[in-house]
Order: structure tokens, then C-alpha cells, then sequence
């Protein structure tokens, strides 16, 4: 039986292809969404990392299953593995930007170095939206079109220009942060754990793995896992657990049992009860075909 997998792009409609090291690419809305009747179907992208930006007009977003609207002008950070989907109106106007994990890799490596917690990091790891005020938001639309700028001018992603593209592109990021008042506190060795349960969710690892690992023991990482993620470091592997489950019931139509030993489940029932538990729903209750994503356009979120 084949694993389930969910439709993974480098970019949206293009075959999924080993992306070199400092990958990126920006575009605006309008140049691939007319092109699939204004809707992008949810799917994910395994080595970069994601920005919708809205300068103006609605779209309707659905990040792992939950939908809601941006109206621009906005952002959204899609990190790395999350399922996304977009729906716009034909006047919406922006631009979305893909960077390649290495990107987001060095962007932690600098904050580690000269600024831990930094929110650019941690925007780009976890992700974030948020509404843009008139001046950031303007800033933000003047970044972009220096990067479409500088591809059309024939940016390769070699040399100088590969700088230059960087740079600009982080100071998009950094308009984001500052504007939306994004912050991060925590603690270096906590972005490694997640990097290690990423790495190896499958694989079901005790506690004193990923604490040795970390150069620490189970009491102290439990101790700042609490403190700065406000969960015990189980806690965070099992929700982790079941968001993956989740994703791949929802997506690929895939059975229960194909996915419980995809993700290291050995016996399926088991596999039920722990999904019950975590999520308040059996396996079978998210087989209903999806929602989607473009249903509501517009529609306000608090409603």
C-alpha cells in the first residue's frame, strides 16, 4: 500500500524538485492564482517557508483545516510543512514570497548570535498574520516590488544578487514584525527540540533522546518547555502527532490503519485511542471530504 502523501510543490502547480541551497522567488497574486480560477488548493511545501502578502482586497485562507479571512493590507507567514490554501477575489491585490529553509535556518543562526529571541526567527519557524498600518504596509509594497524588480533585471540565485535578494527580503520581514508588534522569548535550546521532533516524529523517541541531544536533562527541558511553550515536552510531541495524523486523514483520504503506520503507530487501535484523546474525534469522523478554502470569501472571522 502506497503512503499517503499530501500534493507538495516547490511552487504551487509546479512538480516538487529538490530546491538548491538559498532558493526564493516572489511573485504577485494575480500572476499564478488567475491561472487556477483565483483558488489554490491546500497542499504543502517541504523545504520553504511562505509569505502572503495582501496589499489590498480580500482573501480567505485555510491553514491545517481552519479557515479565516485576511483583508488587506496583511500578512501571513505559512511555515514550512503546514497545509495551506488560498482563495482571492479577482482585485485582490499583493504578492507572495517563497524562501527556502536555508533562509530560515540563517535567520536563526544570526538572531542566536546577536539577538536571541528574535521575532524574524520566530516568525519564520512558527509563523504569524497580522493588519498593516498604512506606513508598513506601504514600506512593505515598495520591498516587494523592488524583489519582483530585481528578478525581472535577471536575478539568478548566485553571486551578489543572491546578497542583495536576501537582504531586501528581510527587511520585508522586518517591516512585518515591527508593525504587527511581534515578539519571542525563549530559549536557544528549545528550537533544536522542535527541529529534533520534527526530525524524528515518527520514530516515537523517548524523552532522554531528545533531552541528551539538547545537552540538558528531561527535568530542565520539561522545566523550559513549561515556562516558555506552556506544555510538558510530551505534550508537544503528542499535539505535534496528532496535527501530522490529522493533516494526513483530512488530505489523502488515506485509511486509518495506513496512517497510523506511516507515523510509527504499530497497532492501529492504539493509534484511534490516541487520536480520540488528543483531538476529541475517531480517525473516521475526518474522512468527510474537505472544505473549501475560497467558501465565504470575504466572510469575517469573528462571526
Amino acid at each position: 500500500m502506497p503512503a499517503p502523501t499530501i500534493p507538495t510543490f516547490a511552487l504551487y502547480g509546479e512538480d516538487d524538485w529538490l530546491s538548491p541551497a538559498g532558493f526564493a522567488h516572489i511573485e504577485t497574486i494575480a500572476a499564478r492564482s488567475a491561472l487556477h480560477d483565483w483558488a489554490i488548493a491546500p497542499h504543502r511545501h517541504d523545504r520553504a517557508v511562505q509569505l502572503l502578502l495582501v496589499h489590498a482586497g480580500p482573501a480567505e485562507v485555510t491553514l491545517d483545516g481552519t479557515p479565516f479571512a485576511l483583508h488587506g493590507p496583511a500578512f501571513i507567514i505559512v511555515p514550512t510543512g503546514v497545509v495551506h490554501g488560498f482563495r482571492f477575489a479577482p482585485d485582490t491585490a499583493g504578492h507572495v514570497l517563497t524562501l527556502s529553509q536555508e533562509f530560515a535556518r540563517r535567520a536563526r543562526w544570526l538572531a542566536d548570535e546577536a539577538a536571541p529571541g528574535d521575532a524574524m526567527a520566530a516568525l519564520l519557524s512558527r509563523g504569524g498574520h497580522g493588519q498593516l498600518g498604512t506606513t508598513a504596509a506601504a514600506r512593505a509594497a515598495r520591498l516587494a516590488d523592488e524583489l519582483i524588480a530585481l528578478g525581472e533585471n535577471g536575478w539568478e540565485s548566485s553571486g551578489i544578487n543572491d546578497a542583495l535578494f536576501d537582504s531586501l527580503a528581510e527587511a520585508l520581514l522586518r517591516t512585518l514584525v515591527a508593525d504587527a508588534g511581534l515578539a519571542e522569548s525563549g530559549d536557544r535550546r528549545l528550537a533544536v527540540f522542535r527541529h529534533l521532533v520534527e526530525t524524528h516524529l515518527a520514530e516515537h523517541r523517548p524523552l532522554d533522546f531528545y533531552a541528551r541531544s539538547i545537552g540538558t536533562t528531561v527535568r530542565t527541558l520539561t522545566r523550559l518547555s513549561q515556562r516558555h511553550l506552556g506544555h510538558s515536552p510530551q505534550m508537544l510531541i503528542n499535539r505535534r502527532l496528532a496535527l501530522e495524523a490529522q493533516r494526513l486523514l483530512r488530505y489523502t483520504g488515506a485509511s486509518a490503519s495506513a496512517v497510523a503506520a506511516e507515523l510509527g503507530f504499530a497497532d492501529p487501535s492504539y493509534f484511534s485511542r490516541f487520536y480520540l484523546r488528543m483531538t476529541g474525534r475517531r480517525p473516521q469522523d475526518e474522512r468527510a471530504p474537505f472544505r473549501d478554502p475560497g467558501q465565504d470569501l470575504g466572510r469575517d472571522p469573528s462571526r
